[in-house]
């Protein structure tokens, strides 16, 4: 069985990212994982764990992702969900679905967004965590954020009451910041009561594993890791004849077509509706016979198009 691939972990509460790549590691005695887009430990989801050589492949991964939270309104902590210490609690049972409703759009497509005290953002080589438990308060910059889509899936009414939402966004967006700050344009107080990632990196919580379903599969021989190409058809793609394949081995860099396959060609379900980037941009290199050799960058010299080895596998 070769263990060069992705795995889609559906990862627990209660444990960090690094805990989770720890245990893929004991679980599959190997050496070689790592993950993308880190979870907080009271998040739960689709937590991207690459294995052997794909390790080399995580920067590659596509940047959206998506989410199904639960927000709290009347109460502000100092996490901005409930696992912090709770620094304002008011009853606001006068606040209303419409309320909320009208207050939502000010957080779709590209807003600015503070990250929250408790957050893995660096600060002068130190994570704003590390800070903030020491008692240590910082001036952080605002960051530029885009979020695609907000649909409120559920409303509890009451003294506390409760919104469900389903969140898309990219990379770099934080949804308990977005529970705070819905919370004070409200004028009510808000914070993450739970939340779980549904989709990352183009990997779906619908076709995740726990820690279970992965011993269970390797106990019974079936776990299969997923093919890189599964997951990086958003690159586009280039296939290349022997003699190139051999040169690819070599470390070459190889003068090609004007026009590889772009993410809008390629034949491996990518989103129609994106643009076939300029030069220079990274595509999948495949043989003739559809194996996947790595990752190639596409520039323009002087005299034609170069497709330079980046990742070579």
């Amino acid at each position: 069985m070769t263990t060069d691939g992705f795995l889609n972990l559906n990862k627990p509460a209660g444990m960090t990212s690094h805990d989770c790549v720890g245990r893929v590691r004991r679980i599959l005695q190997l050496k070689r994982v790592g993950h993308g887009g880190t979870l907080d430990p009271a998040v739960t989801g689709v937590l991207p764990i690459a294995l052997g050589k794909a390790t080399r492949l995580l920067q590659y991964l596509q940047h959206h992702k998506a989410y199904r939270g639960t927000i709290r309104f009347g109460l502000t902590t100092a996490t901005d969900d409930l696992e912090g210490e709770i620094i304002h609690s008011r009853p606001v049972p006068e606040l209303s679905l419409e309320k909320v409703q009208a207050a939502l759009p000010k957080f779709l497509g590209k807003i600015e967004q503070f990250p929250p005290s408790f957050s893995a953002v660096q600060v002068g080589g130190k994570r704003l965590y590390e800070l903030a438990r020491k008692g240590e308060t910082v001036e952080v910059a605002a960051r530029n954020v885009e979020v695609f889509r907000l649909e409120i899936l559920d409303w509890r009414p009451g003294d506390f009451p409760e919104l469900d939402l389903s969140i898309a966004c990219g990379a770099g967006t934080y949804i308990r910041a977005i529970a705070r700050d819905l919370g004070a344009v409200l004028n009510a107080g808000g914070t993450l009561a739970c939340l779980t990632r549904t989709e990352s990196s183009g990997f779906s919580i619908d076709q995740s594993l726990s820690f279970e379903q992965l011993e269970l599969q390797l106990q019974e021989n079936k776990f299969c890791p997923i093919l890189p190409s599964a997951v990086l058809g958003h690159l586009g793609a280039i296939v290349l004849s022997p003699e190139y394949t051999k040169r690819w081995f070599q470390g070459q860099r190889l003068p090609i077509p004007e026009t590889p396959i772009g993410p809008e060609e390629d034949s491996r379900n990518n989103p129609p509706d994106n643009p076939i980037p300029q030069p220079p941009y990274p595509l999948q290199v495949y043989d003739q016979d559809g194996n996947f050799l790595g990752i190639g960058q596409v520039a323009n010299s002087e005299t034609s198009t170069i497709l330079s080895p980046q990742i070579v596998l």
